[in-house]
């Protein structure tokens, strides 16, 4: 499908409007790699969680869409994102999922690297004019900038731009309330991850993440048959809310519900004697106001752009492979000193999002559906206009909408239609 362009506006003025977006913006192999210059390659992507590479030489394979990337940490203890790429004559260097190695080894040559980048040697030296000679111009290729937020590491393959916590703006207090839910201050990603691949546009599941109108319909089955409350949260009587956070990134605040209740642990659809050991830790670690505050109003569900997402017990990073496919991973939240908790969390993550997960499963069946019916000729364009004309303010500055309104998918839309637009 392609849109007509005319006039002085831009492509994306003629094929992205306030309430509504063209479909061939999932469709179009010319935009997707126009994506890969100016979101996946420009912005900062979640590339791993320091708790992965915990140990001096341990590594960790990544990638940002197509490129295959090294997550690695140096004996200094310095993290680095590096191309799985020889410099010589392209091989991978780096075949295995994860592991610990102070070096890399090209199998087709054997041209070593150091596990910041450096190209520590080369066999038969003398054709390249003895030992000394090209070290310091061959190395892997390395991201410029790395950092990272709450233990959450990002990287870009653009050497200037905002910095990281300016990047996540608003979503990094997100971050931030994860973190409070452990004991001790500190989420971690131990689990080990699941990758689905999916034959669907990332901005697909970039907008479902966040999308409240969806789960009555799309997961009623398994809320029928578990029992679970999490349906009625996305209800007209909820007084859940969705949140444009600016930049991209949009959240559904569930706070308002569980606050309601004021029962802790009702967010994990669990009480506090059930997961006693925890709760003791937390009203040891943070008082019995703050932990009873944090245990009643749960973990964040928030769409970092462009490809983290955290919805509550677990979280997923999305990886764009063409205009038509993409690998989403997931992996489930461990809350350091959490006790027993950890291991309900990572058993409701594969009831959730594993193989035979009901959750995954279903969003993935409307992902493609949803793929398979924007390549078709009439409507051309996709509707985003719920809840827009009862959108408000609220006192940070911030759109919302109620539960099931699309405010953060036009949010998204907003700051994608910006980014393309960037020369």
């Amino acid at each position: 499908m392609t849109a007509t362009v005319s006039g002085k506006a831009s492509k994306y003025d003629q094929l992205i409007e306030p309430t509504r977006v063209h479909g061939s913006l999932y469709t179009d192999d010319e935009i997707f790699r126009e994506e890969l210059e100016k979101i996946w390659y420009r912005t900062w992507v979640f590339v791993g969680h320091e708790s992965e590479v915990p140990e001096p030489n341990d590594y960790v394979r990544t990638a940002i869409g197509p490129q295959d990337l090294v997550l690695s940490r140096d004996r200094e203890g310095v993290l680095h994102v590096l191309v799985n790429r020889c410099a010589h004559r392209g091989n991978l260097v780096c075949d295995d999922q994860r592991g610990n190695s102070s070096s890399f080894r090209c199998p087709y040559h054997g041209w070593t690297y150091k596990n910041n980048g450096d190209l520590l040697g080369y066999p038969f030296n003398r054709g390249y004019g003895g030992k000394g000679n090209i070290e310091g111009e061959l190395g892997l290729g390395v991201l410029p900038r790395v950092d990272s937020y709450q233990g959450f590491v990002f990287a870009s393959f653009a050497s200037e731009g905002p910095s990281l916590v300016e990047h996540l703006g608003a979503a990094a207090r997100e971050l931030d309330r994860l973190a409070g839910l452990s004991p001790e201050g500190k989420a971690e990603l131990t689990a080990g991850w699941l990758k689905h691949q999916t034959g669907a546009n990332w901005k697909l599941l970039v907008e479902n993440e966040t999308d409240g109108y969806h789960p009555q319909f799309v997961h009623g089955a398994i809320f029928g048959v578990t029992g679970s409350p999490i349906g009625a949260l996305y209800s007209d009587k909820s007084t859940a809310v969705t949140r444009d956070l600016g930049g991209g990134h949009s959240e559904n605040d569930l706070r308002p519900e569980f606050r309601k209740f004021g029962e802790p642990m009702r967010w994990f659809g669990t009480t506090e004697e059930r997961v006693f050991e925890y709760a003791s830790r937390m009203r040891e670690a943070y008082g019995d106001e703050d932990a009873e505050r944090v245990m009643i109003e749960g973990a964040p569900h928030v769409m970092i752009f462009p490809n983290l997402f955290i919805a509550e017990i677990q979280v997923f990073a999305i990886q764009p492979l063409s205009a038509h496919e993409c690998v989403q991973r997931s992996t489930a939240v461990q809350l350091r000193g959490a006790g027993d908790i950890n291991k309900r969390l990572v058993s409701q993550c594969m009831g959730s999002v594993g193989p035979a997960g009901m959750l995954l499963a279903d969003d993935t069946e409307m992902y493609e559906r949803n793929q398979y019916g924007v390549g078709m000729r009439k409507p051309e364009w996709l509707d985003i206009r719920r809840g827009v004309d009862r959108e408000r303010v609220d006192e940070n500055g911030f759109k919302i909408g109620t539960a099931t309104d699309e405010t953060g998918m036009r949010g998204f839309w907003g700051h994608y239609k910006s980014l393309m637009e960037a020369e």
